[in-house]
């Protein structure tokens, strides 16, 4: 018996009875295709994740950042006295040694100023010695009265013990001659002992300590002090910058005449995310890059954490305080400054102020987190070569 093949109708009501040979089989290619595309999202997932994890240990365990520069002392020249600039020894960036003569001012002013003021000591001394011998003088002068009053005294009480016995003996023109003379001597004492006060009022304290000899010698002193003042020497080693003076100019007390770099302290100010703070602490060993040294790796340590910055929320009295808004997601982190001191020295010579560089901190012994971070900061300073 022939077996019946499936009517069109029958089929479209069973898909099942199509003819076998008439199905396809899918090509190998999509049959692959779905597990390959599982297998790379979950590798993806993988490599994310580990990625976060890496991010966020790394991030307060191995702090990174490239906000960095190179942080020098900017010293202002400034002459202490005014005056025209009578000779320049540098030139824009010249490099200069501690206490090496940067610029001389016209002296003469100065040099008349100490004369006088040595003349005003000798004066004083003058005056001083005068002043001891106008004491000396009223000294002797009231001695003298003294010595009249005594014989007056005496020739008053004379006078009375002999009217006491003959009481007609002594005129009465003798008698008044007597006690005038005694009242004179009184006065001329007292005259003398009051000229002798003044005078020593006058003369004050003897010795170095007189007033006047004082007042006299800090004279002769700011004087010199002055003089000194007209050549302005280097505080520190470090290079001339903004210099745009010559002979002639008049450098006024108070105004620069020059900018100096100073290397005698340079460090690097990192500006790091308050979250990269939690685990450092000054000591901790330090890794950077210079731009202006491509490949190259230098060590270091943290010198101090910042303790603050400007919240720039201020409030001036008689004002009301300004509430500033954000609409986004996620706030802008704040940045605390660390300071980062040099290990070896020698890198100073690569130091310019303002640089830029790049700074890793190791926090602790985490083998792995500070292996990822060495390879990091190593790669950034190739980079350096194409910044």
């Amino acid at each position: 018996m022939s077996e019946e093949k499936p009517t069109t109708e029958t089929i479209e009501k069973n898909p099942d009875l199509k003819d076998p040979e008439s199905q396809t089989e899918a090509p190998p290619a999509e049959i692959k295709k779905k597990p390959t595309m599982v297998w790379v999202t979950r590798v993806v997932l993988l490599i994310s994740l580990l990625f976060f994890i890496w991010y966020v240990l790394a991030d307060r365990r191995t702090p990174y950042t490239n906000q960095v520069r190179i942080t020098e002392l900017i010293i202002p020249i400034t002459p202490r006295v005014s005056g025209y600039l009578t000779d320049v020894r540098v030139k824009l960036n010249s490099v200069v040694k501690a206490y090496d003569t940067l610029f001389q001012l016209d002296r003469l002013p100065f040099e008349l100023a100490v004369h006088k003021a040595r003349a005003n000591v000798d004066n004083a001394t003058q005056q001083m010695g005068a002043q001891g011998a106008n004491v000396k003088a009223a000294s002797s002068s009231v001695g003298v009265a003294r010595a009249q009053l005594d014989r007056s005294q005496r020739s008053y009480n004379r006078t009375q013990r002999v009217m006491e016995k003959n009481p007609g003996a002594v005129s009465q023109a003798d008698i008044d001659r007597v006690e005038t003379s005694l009242d004179q001597a009184i006065e001329t004492l007292a005259s003398a002992e009051a000229n002798l006060t003044r005078a020593q009022e006058e003369l004050g304290v003897v010795g170095p300590e007189n007033p006047q000899l004082r007042l006299a010698i800090a004279e002769l002193e700011k004087a010199q002090l002055d003089l000194s003042y007209t050549t302005i020497y280097a505080p520190n080693e470090g290079i001339i910058e903004s210099f745009n003076v010559d002979e002639g100019y008049y450098g006024q007390a108070g105004q620069p005449l020059a900018t100096l770099v100073s290397k005698q302290d340079v460090w690097l100010q990192a500006d790091f995310r308050e979250n990269n703070l939690s685990n450092m602490k000054p000591g901790d060993p330090v890794k950077f890059t210079l731009d202006i040294a491509p490949g190259e790796l230098f060590e270091g340590h943290v010198r101090g954490i910042g303790s603050g910055v400007d919240a720039g929320n201020a409030v001036n009295p008689g004002t009301l305080p300004a509430i500033g808004s954000s609409s986004s997601w996620l706030r802008e982190p704040q940045r605390f400054p660390v300071t980062i001191a040099f290990n070896n020295q020698e890198v100073l010579e690569l130091c310019r102020a303002g640089g830029q560089a790049e700074v890793v901190v190791f926090t602790g012994d985490y083998r792995l987190l500070n292996s990822i971070a060495r390879i990091r900061i190593k790669l950034n300073s190739w980079l350096s070569y194409v910044n």
